[in-house]
């Protein structure tokens, strides 16, 4: 059985596997047509999910390294298959292929990569066209070549703040400071406000990016059980009261996956449990402005002790990889400290850009015409796969739809819909405890390409989730 060896680098795990994959077919140790292991017997032999595994057949086959077969499993893409221009035909991270939409970044012939919640690239085009033409002529560009001073520049902490504000949040430019994204941004947090072994809570079901930050820096992770509304006070002070956290993560708003949404009345007993037991808290609030009845941050009921994280990258620009930070005053230095050792700045550029279009407005725009454009997706979603059981907001980006019984898992159904030419996430790749919550699930992105590419993906899902019998797949 093939096994990679995972060489020590940043990135998430799936991401590490996918590459020593890479580094083997280049080398010769995986030749043309060799048949790859199953999901299950690779998860066993590195002790990971089978999820992480599919991801990572997923990103090898995007690549162009791999090829899935209906019932067969995953080989080594063979040289002749490469020549016929066979196989994959998803476009690639660093381009985009001949007959592909420029505007959405989707392949219009043949395949739709649904696994990723990111904004509309066709509503963000226009604002980013303008903005980039704007800032080559404007007299600011040669400021924006410079260093800059820690936590960034006076004008890109205080654009920060203002769009915190319009959040709800009572944001102070001194208490801001720039990370290079969200992502980042998380990693700056878990790294800083806690010590190796420290155990950190998140909701059970969670988007990955948290567990690859806190196991990449040594610390432990649980998943708090959730309900309706997300993370469950009642189990989240049995956590503390019995392990005694050094951090809890918490998406109040669009709860990703589950699209939750926390009442008033919840965000304040989070907020109480924390103090109770002297828990840092990150808000995690990338989602916050797609709520349809705006309600105060998390970070408003315990700001003493929570640390506020947002950036543009849902709600404007995924390319602006830019994040924000508020915090207590007594953090700054920490935070700083650590955003200087893993990137030294934040690119000046990136910064100008967002600072602009908040500044004048475009940003708030856009995530209008962002929001407005996933309602219409969500009403599309209803019409085709209203029969089925998911849960989304209004508008949402994205839906956590429940697998019918005749589907052995998620993984069964990502593999068929790949097939098909339809990427998805797998639902154990956001078990945080490792424990199969999600296998009966998958996340469904709804803003990629135009609506009516959504609705033909969204029309051949629908087909495939209604198959009775898929043991013929």
């Amino acid at each position: 059985m093939w096994e990679p060896k995972l060489e020590e680098a940043d990135g998430a795990l799936y991401e590490r596997i996918a590459a020593a994959l890479e580094r083997d077919v280049r080398a010769g140790r995986l030749t043309s047509g060799t048949r790859l292991p199953t999901l299950k017997a690779l998860s066993l032999r590195l002790g990971v999910t089978p999820g992480t595994i599919n991801r990572a057949y997923e990103l090898a086959q995007r690549r162009g390294l791999v090829e899935g077969e209906v019932g067969r499993g995953t080989f080594v893409r063979t040289a002749s298959a490469s020549a016929r221009g066979e196989g994959v035909r998803a476009p690639a991270a660093s381009a985009v292929p001949a007959g592909a939409s420029a505007a959405s970044g989707v392949d219009t012939g043949e395949w739709m990569d649904l696994s990723i919640v990111k904004s509309n690239a066709q509503i963000q085009e226009p604002f980013m066209r303008a903005v980039l033409t704007e800032l080559s002529a404007s007299p600011i560009l040669g400021e924006m070549l410079e260093y800059t001073p820690d936590g960034g520049k006076p004008l890109h902490r205080q654009a920060g703040a203002t769009w915190m504000e319009a959040a709800g949040l009572p944001a102070r430019a001194e208490q801001v400071l720039l990370t290079a994204g969200a992502q980042h941004g998380l990693w700056v947090a878990v790294n800083a406000l806690t010590q190796p072994g420290d155990l950190v809570l998140c909701e059970s079901l969670c988007y990955p990016g948290v567990a690859s930050v806190v196991y990449g820096l040594g610390r432990r992770l649980k998943g708090v059980r959730m309900d309706g509304e997300g993370m469950d006070p009642a189990q989240l002070r049995e956590a503390c009261r019995q392990e005694r956290p050094a951090m809890v993560i918490c998406i109040a708003t669009c709860q990703n996956p589950t699209a939750g949404v926390m009442s008033v009345a919840r965000r304040a007993a989070i907020a109480d449990i924390a103090r109770e037991f002297d828990v840092t808290l990150v808000d995690d609030d990338l989602y916050g402005f797609l709520a349809e009845t705006p309600l105060p941050p998390l970070a408003t009921f315990a700001p003493e002790r929570t640390l506020y994280l947002t950036s543009l990258s849902k709600s404007v620009s995924s390319s602006v990889r830019l994040g924000y930070l508020h915090c207590p005053p007594e953090w700054l230095a920490r935070l700083v400290a650590c955003v200087r050792s893993t990137v030294w700045m934040v690119s000046p550029l990136a910064a100008q850009l967002a600072t602009q279009l908040i500044t004048s407005s475009q940003a708030a725009q856009v995530a209008g015409l962002q929001k407005e454009e996933a309602r219409a997706r969500q009403l599309i979603a209803r019409e085709l796969l209203g029969a089925f059981e998911y849960r989304a907001l209004p508008t949402s980006y994205h839906i956590w739809l429940k697998l019918p019984a005749s589907w052995s898992g998620a993984d069964q159904f990502v593999t068929v819909a790949r097939g098909h030419q339809v990427i998805v996430a797998g639902g154990d790749a956001f078990s945080m405890n490792r424990d199969g919550e999600g296998r009966q699930y998958v996340r469904i992105n709804l803003m990629s390409g135009t609506r009516q590419q959504i609705r033909f993906t969204l029309t051949k899902l629908a087909g495939l989730l209604n198959m009775a019998d898929v043991a013929w797949l």
